[in-house]
This record gives C-alpha cells, structure tokens and sequence, in this order.
C-alpha cells in the first residue's frame, strides 16, 4: 500500500514537469521572401509611376493567426507601413500575404517585410527587394529603364525591338505594329496607355491557324503579319498591303518561290506565296494599305523575315474584323 502511494505521488508530480515542457518548447524557425508581381518581372523590376503593383509574401512554414509587416521606402521615406495577417489559399503548400501599391513619383523604393518573433513562429525578416519606379513614355532617342521595360513587354509579345536600353528604329517600329494590333493611333510614340496595355498583357497577336505549323499569317485590318511557329508568335512586323485599287488577294497559300536581294521593281527579298504576290521589303511603308497587292515590309526587316519563311510555308491572309471580299486576282501586282 506504502508503495502504491509513493508511485501515485511521482505520477502527479511528473504531470506538471511535462506541461512545463510543453510550453517551453521552442517556436518554429521561419522565413519570408517578397515576390513583386506586375512590374516587369525580372530580377530587379520595373514599374509604371501612376500603375498599381503587387507585394506577394510567402512564410514557410504556414501559423495561423502569424502578422507581417510590409514597408515601402523610397530613401529615408517612408511611403506606406502596413500590418497583414498571413493567410493559406487554398492548395497553398506555404502562408501568404499581398499589399497593392501605387507610385506616384519615379524614382526607387526598397520593399522590407518582417514578422516579431511569437510563442509558435520565431523572428523572420524577408531580403529586400527593390523597384525602380518609370515614368511611361519614351519616343525616338529615348535611353534608360523606361525603354528596356518597354522592350522587354515588346519582346514578350513577340514585338521585334532593337538595341537594349534605347528607343531606336527597330524598337519604334515593335511599337507602331502594337498600336496597329492593339487598334490604337497607328503612330510610333510608346505613351502612357501604350506602357499600361502591355503590363496588363494587351496587344497579343491572337493566331487563327495553328494548325498550319511553321507559317505567316497577314492581319489586314491591322496591318501586319506575324510569323507563326505551331501556334506560337515568333515575331510580329508592320506591313503595307494592297491599296483599294490593287487589294492584296485573300485566303490560304505556300510560299513557291523565294528571290534574294533587290529586284527591279524595288523589290527586296521576295518570298512570292501565289503568282506575282510576295512578302517583301520597300521604301515606302505607310501604315495604311498602299501597295500593288503584295505585303510590304520595311527594308530592314526583310532579311530577316525572308530567312525565316522557308518553301512551302503557308501564308493565310484575312480581314481579322470580318471583311471576306476576295480580291481579284492580278497576274503581276507588282511592289
């Protein structure tokens, strides 16, 4: 009997030593990393001044109830402190948490984030992250940020852009093939609605035959033609295409015949897709339809393009905005 209260006692007695244990147990070890979304998306990202981006926070491992402290700086300024609550979306394998923010002036801001240590998660703070804040305009000659984000959107679309950085003759002409997809003002000026409709995504050539495999497809509304590789955009050019008077015959060809160099018509780089119709570069590229029936491309751009079209291709050539009038078709349409 002695002995069964004396085991009885340490039994109690050891109750409270392993609730103690319990509460003493460490909290667990954590971290954030802060991902900019909307902003140009590479390592160190680009945002419009005026355009809202995204501050995505991700806290491994996921707590409930665990806060986060977002701050946005730009030098010694502090432009917005904010405390959320770290949340798990549904699926999510980590927590998460997301602060919108508008800049109202160019320049750079640093991104912090933190969480204060608690009894279930210690102390994380997130690396800094940092972005550069552009005012959204370049033209002809413009250099900097501004220009490379606007590439880089170009690019992503499938835009032929130039030089890295600078705003030249290439670049400008990625701009004018946008606006003329994107049914803008068909001018060569990367203004504020320009910037915000490729950060948004817009201007994407939408392809109609991706069955037809390695092919170019001529856009007549918009004046221009993309290059086309088993559905996806390869490259997107400004054209000039058949005036009324000498309308650029519609449907579905093969290139048949491809002649280099400069013939003497002006002719430059021909890739001919049915009788005396071709793609090829010319002098005289407006950005409305003025040719003799043939795709006009700008000289620089025809060498390229003729590398690139090979034998056999197909060229679909359509009104994307409904028109089906067919043209008649010309024996020799010239330039």
């Amino acid at each position: 009997m002695r002995r069964a209260i004396i085991t009885l006692t340490l039994l109690v007695a050891a109750v409270p030593a392993a609730t103690a244990s319990a509460q003493t147990d460490p909290p667990k070890p954590a971290t954030i990393k802060l991902v900019i979304e909307k902003a140009g998306g590479d390592v160190s990202p680009l945002a419009l001044k005026g355009s809202k981006f995204r501050i995505r926070g991700i806290v491994k491992p996921y707590v409930p109830g665990q806060k986060v402290t977002v701050r946005v700086q730009r030098g010694a300024s502090k432009l917005r402190v904010k405390q959320l609550t770290v949340t798990k979306p549904p699926g999510a394998t980590a927590g998460q948490f997301l602060l919108g923010f508008t800049p109202t002036k160019s320049g750079r801001l640093r991104i912090r984030a933190s969480h204060l240590g608690t009894p279930e998660l210690a102390t994380a703070v997130a690396k800094d992250r940092y972005v550069r804040v552009v005012r959204p305009y370049a033209v002809a000659g413009s250099k900097g940020p501004a220009v490379r984000l606007l590439q880089r959107l170009l690019d992503k679309q499938g835009y032929v852009v130039g030089a890295r950085g600078l705003f030249d003759a290439r670049t400008a002409r990625a701009v004018l093939a946008f606006r003329k997809v994107s049914g803008m003002a068909r001018t060569q000026l990367a203004t504020e609605d320009v910037f915000k409709r490729l950060v948004n995504g817009g201007g994407a050539f939408k392809v109609r035959y991706p069955k037809h495999g390695h092919h170019v497809e001529g856009d007549l509304s918009a004046q221009v033609i993309a290059l086309i590789d088993h559905g996806k955009v390869q490259r997107i050019y400004p054209i000039s295409s058949g005036k009324p008077s000498t309308p650029t015959v519609l449907g579905s060809f093969r290139v048949y015949r491809k002649d280099p160099g400069t013939n003497a018509k002006g002719m430059v780089f021909s890739s001919y897709f049915t009788g005396g119709y071709a793609i090829h570069g010319y002098v005289d590229v407006p950005v409305y339809a003025a040719s003799h029936g043939c795709l006009r491309t700008p000289v620089p751009d025809a060498v390229p393009i003729f590398d690139w079209v090979k034998f056999g291709d197909y060229v679909d050539v359509y009104y994307r905005d409904g028109s089906k009038t067919k043209a008649k078709r010309i024996a020799n349409p010239g330039p």
